[in-house]
């Protein structure tokens, strides 16, 4: 049962550490938008493209050996060609970070849910609170998903709710470890 206990605290604790960094990540999206999804954008793609000039590298360090196997090339190139078009279409890659954080959500707010089923029965008063929140956190999460003309500042609003009901409910949740 301790060992139960250890687990349960420690997921609360990760979950707690995901929130504020979502928390944190929703306040830079809604202080600076346009200018997160770029800086985003290009940092991806200079790592592609970084990627990309080690790969080529390491093929021509590698010549003569394994040749036949050596597909550093190839993939150097690929790397370069992607990283190139994350900068080029720096505004698309709003729309898929849009989606991730969308499924994000969703997928956080399903684990709550079967979190507050399993609290429902072991029988504490916490569960609805966290059926609650779960409930909140799924909204947020089809929101997010399926406005295709979201802006970046209202994701960040989104994203902000999500962490702050998230936190709120790891800190119920810890400060009630004592009931399950």
């Amino acid at each position: 049962m301790e060992y139960f206990v250890k687990i349960i605290k420690k997921t609360g604790v990760q979950s707690l550490i995901s929130s504020i960094i979502f928390a944190i990540l929703g306040i830079i999206l809604i202080i600076a938008p346009e200018t997160t999804v770029k800086v985003i954008s290009y940092m991806l793609g200079s790592m592609f493209m970084l990627v990309g000039i080690y790969k080529i590298i390491s093929y021509f360090s590698n010549k003569g050996n394994y040749d036949f196997y050596n597909y550093d090339m190839a993939f150097g190139i690929i790397a370069i060609i992607l990283g190139i078009i994350t900068i080029v279409y720096s505004r698309e890659i709003g729309t898929i970070f849009r989606i991730l954080i969308g499924l994000w959500i969703i997928y956080s707010s399903i684990i709550r849910f079967s979190l507050s089923m399993k609290l429902k029965t072991l029988g504490t008063n916490i569960w609805s609170y966290s059926l609650f929140i779960a409930i909140i956190m799924f909204i947020c999460g089809i929101y997010t998903l399926m406005t295709s003309n979201i802006i970046v500042m209202t994701i960040g609003v989104v994203i902000l709710i999500y962490a702050i009901l998230d936190i709120i409910e790891s800190i119920i949740f810890l400060s009630n470890m004592k009931d399950i």
